[in-house]
């Protein structure tokens, strides 16, 4: 196939934007082809409707079919003259109804071949549809093909229980839908509007109605009329023309036939949605509080610290303000973010920092590094694996530089798809060698361990890693927690 010109490109640019809403209009999968040798074409674009279950389970976007695979396909590009036609086609050994519509460029040639590929069934409930609807569908669709649907990707997707009124040129109702008929009565016009002229709706659909005409664009609005929200588009559609854009006299040389007007029932879901707003930002407020109250109590353990001169209870009420304040980071994250997950990254990240400003001695040369990438856990996980990686850096700067200046503690992060491996190094002291986890006397020790086998139902592991007898690697492993609740450890991932 010859390369495209700039005017063919930018016309199956707007045929790709305009097939999502004529999916749902039609009520059928589209997809549109272009040829890529004599025998074989590629799928450039395809939109499966909203307003029914697809043909499609998922996307053939970028697929290649053949003459031998997709006969009717290829021939679509050398049919001449075209004809509508809605024939017969085989989709996993089920027939389907497939129509084939040829997107003209510049002298003519066939630049693309939309296919709208719909279920029998649907394409015979389509077929007892009004008739002045399925003419001006059929209006639509080639009104798409010649790229004349000026600003369509800024509408919003149709829905399943959207109302669709076909207007003509004049103003004058000519179509309307079940749907659209009851959205109507909600407002309180009873009577059948079929023949009427729209300004007897006193809505905002007349002036929108004009505005598309007078404009020749789609237009999107939505209003609140006697206590309900309503979302309205307009979109335009011209007479049969099916000259190839080179051979016109003047742009949109066709004249405009009418517009189809789509409505759409919005004020429930709008309703809902200022509620969840409302509740976000009252359980925002609640953990901005949490976190406030957390940090008094720290600073209060702190002024209590400062009374005792005793090292033991110092240290003790030390390591109290260092798991308030890991749990404090959790919930400011939770204060500044709607959604329910926490990156812990970034929780890893204030936790170093608060051991840098609060624990570490000033005249030791300690360098904390965090490796590893971004990791969503859940609300609950994130609290604790924050408690977890505070313990377990305080116990690598206790036991590990105890009688050491310097050195390095690393925490990484690795995430293995339906676990996340915590690993917290140090290149300190190491541990002795009859030490066990278990039978360990180490406060910090037993609570990571409680927290990682109960809450998070993972494994923890803690060893030597230098030859030398330096270093120690804490390693704790656990599975993600997933809609239905947590899976418990087996033991063998």
């Amino acid at each position: 196939m010859a390369a495209l010109t700039g005017k063919e490109e930018a016309l199956l640019r707007q045929v790709q934007a305009a097939l999502p809403i004529l999916a749902d209009l039609s009520r059928a999968d589209l997809l549109l082809y272009g040829q890529v040798g004599p025998d074989r074409a590629r799928v450039l674009a395809h939109a499966r409707p909203n307003s029914l279950s697809p043909l499609y389970p998922e996307s053939l976007e970028g697929s290649v079919v053949t003459a031998a695979t997709c006969p009717d396909v290829l021939r679509a590009f050398a049919a001449r003259p075209w004809r509508r036609h809605v024939h017969t086609a085989s989709l996993r050994g089920a027939p389907v109804a497939r129509e084939a519509l040829p997107v003209y460029g510049e002298r003519g040639r066939v630049l693309a071949v939309l296919v709208i590929d719909t279920s029998w069934l649907a394409h015979e409930r389509q077929l007892r549809r009004n008739r002045v609807f399925r003419w001006a569908l059929q209006r639509l669709q080639e009104t798409v093909l010649r790229g004349d649907l000026a600003e369509v990707e800024a509408l919003s997707p149709f829905g399943e229980h959207d109302g669709i009124v076909v207007v003509d040129p004049e103003g004058r109702v000519r179509y309307i839908s079940g749907i659209a008929a009851n959205l109507y009565r909600r407002l309180g016009y009873m009577e059948n509007l079929v023949g009427q002229h729209i300004s007897v709706l006193e809505t905002a659909d007349e002036a929108l109605v004009a505005a598309a005409l007078k404009e020749k664009r789609c237009l999107e609005e939505e209003a609140t009329e006697r206590d309900l929200t309503w979302v309205r588009k307009v979109i335009p559609f011209r007479a049969r023309d099916w000259r190839p854009l080179w051979s016109r006299l003047t742009p949109g040389n066709s004249r405009l036939a009418g517009v189809v007007l789509t409505l759409h029932d919005a004020t429930e879901a709008l309703r809902r949605e200022r509620e969840l707003k409302i509740k976000s930002a009252m359980i925002q407020e609640i953990h901005h509080r949490v976190k406030n109250n957390l940090q008094t109590i720290a600073s209060l353990l702190r002024m209590q610290a400062r009374r005792y001169d005793d090292p033991t209870v110092v240290h003790a009420l030390n390591e109290s303000v260092n798991r308030i304040l890991s749990m404090a980071v959790v919930h400011e994250f939770l204060s500044q973010n709607e959604l329910a997950v926490i990156n812990i990254r970034d929780v890893s990240q204030r936790i170093l920092s608060q051991t840098v400003a609060g624990v570490v001695d000033p005249n030791k040369q300690i360098a904390f590094n965090l490796l590893g990438e971004s990791i969503l856990l859940p609300t609950q996980q994130a609290t604790v694996c924050a408690l977890v990686i505070n313990e377990l850096v305080q116990n690598a700067l206790e036991h590990g530089f105890d009688r050491r200046d310097r050195g390095t503690i690393t925490v990484t992060l690795q995430d293995a798809a339906e676990r996340v491996t915590l690993l917290v190094e140090d290149d300190g002291e190491g541990l002795p060698e009859d030490f066990d986890v278990a039978a360990g006397r180490s406060l910090g020790l037993r609570i990571v361990r409680t927290l990682v086998e109960a809450d998070l139902k993972g494994r923890f592991e803690l060893q030597n890693v230098g030859a030398d007898g330096l270093g120690v690697r804490a390693t704790v492993t656990f599975p993600k927690s997933t809609l239905g609740g947590e899976r418990p450890w087996n033991g063998q991932e």
